[in-house]
């Protein structure tokens, strides 16, 4: 807005302000008395220019954006613990404490036999990246096997500015309240974990709702994490009493996204000097890279398409690849319309 306003212009201005006959040349009286004062006008015009930005939430820094946004009820999720399955040879005492490579986990509480919930120590997405073996940090008599099999509630990092300006704008166009539609998704989006839903409403009668969700990893939730949000939002054994975030009458169901395998066969003409073994690697990371931006984009889509053309293009940028045809995915010749309730998961991948 005061971007014009520079040190030139306003010592121009200034000076023609002055009378006619006076001398207004670099090093006379009166351009060396104006010139400190314009320099300092001009800091004062940019600091101004700044200051706007920061009163509006669509330029605001994350410090001032967080400030505005706390006025709409509006906070900034924090980081997340991921938490893992942990199966040993024998049960281990509740507290103790294993380290895989730089992350350390905690064994927080017992699932079963020699299976235990063991929470990551440190808060963010890099908590769901390791599994396999650990080692405890302080000595257990008889253990033998120490493992991270399966993750059940993946680690979030901190929400970044960016998303929580798009929530701020959601606040607006859309007000969340008393169980409406924007309210489900804003609490159960909220729970640790979850990275989408999707809401039926009478699903199966009046009063019932039913509510799909992905995790965070946008793959498909596990048992313990689509348990664990049925218990936050309804509990089954008092469904419909409002005990959770829920209102009272309104009974919901909670369920996990499900996992379409997708198989994927083309005729591929190599690079001198490439075969398939070369690009397997590399044509297996661009299809997961493609169903993991469909997956992401699930949330707000009527039902997904995987399609051939977008499996082609990703494909025909890795290295070694000349040219595709005949592409099929699941055997057919054209593109597949996934279930609304579905995320694509890759299964066999020929060339």
């Amino acid at each position: 807005m005061y971007e014009h306003l520079t040190y030139e212009f306003i010592l121009k201005r200034m000076l023609s302000r002055a009378p006619a006959d006076v001398d207004k040349r670099e090093g006379s009286i009166i351009y060396d008395a104006l010139a400190p004062a314009a320099a300092e006008l001009a800091r004062a015009f940019s600091e101004l220019d700044a200051l706007l930005d920061e009163t509006f939430a669509d330029t605001a820094g994350r410090e001032n954006l967080i400030r505005r946004a706390a006025e709409r009820g509006v906070r900034p999720d924090e980081a997340t613990c991921a938490v893992w399955k942990g199966e040993f040879n024998m049960d281990i005492p509740q507290g103790s404490r294993f380290s895989l490579d730089d992350l350390n986990f905690i064994a927080e509480s017992r699932m079963d036999q020699g299976v235990c919930r063991m929470r990551c120590e440190t808060a963010g997405r890099i908590g769901n990246t390791l599994s396999g073996s650990m080692i405890p940090v302080d000595y257990i008599d008889g253990l033998t096997r120490a493992e991270l099999t399966e993750l059940l509630i993946p680690g979030e990092d901190e929400e970044s500015t960016e998303s929580l300006r798009q929530r701020y704008f959601d606040s607006l166009d859309s007000q969340a309240f008393g169980g409406n539609r924007a309210d489900y998704r804003a609490k159960i989006n909220d729970l640790p974990g979850v990275g989408g839903v999707k809401l039926y409403r009478a699903w199966n009668g009046g009063g019932t709702v039913r509510a799909v969700i992905i995790n965070s990893e946008f793959t498909g939730p596990s048992p313990e994490l689509t348990a664990q949000v049925q218990e936050a939002i309804d509990p089954q054994e008092d469904q419909g009493d409002g005990l959770g975030l829920a209102p009272m009458f309104h009974c919901v169901t909670v369920e996990g996204v499900g996992e379409t395998e997708i198989s994927v066969a083309a005729a591929v003409t190599y690079q001198e000097g490439w075969s398939w073994e070369d690009v397997r690697e590399y044509a297996e990371k661009a299809v997961d890279s493609y169903f993991a931006e469909l997956a992401a984009s699930w949330q707000d889509s009527a039902a997904l398409v995987v399609r051939i053309s977008q499996i082609e293009t990703r494909l025909l940028n890795i290295p070694g690849v000349l040219d595709i045809t005949g592409t099929t995915i699941n055997g057919a010749e054209e593109n597949l319309v996934l279930d609304p309730d579905c995320i694509p998961k890759r299964g066999g991948l020929l060339g």
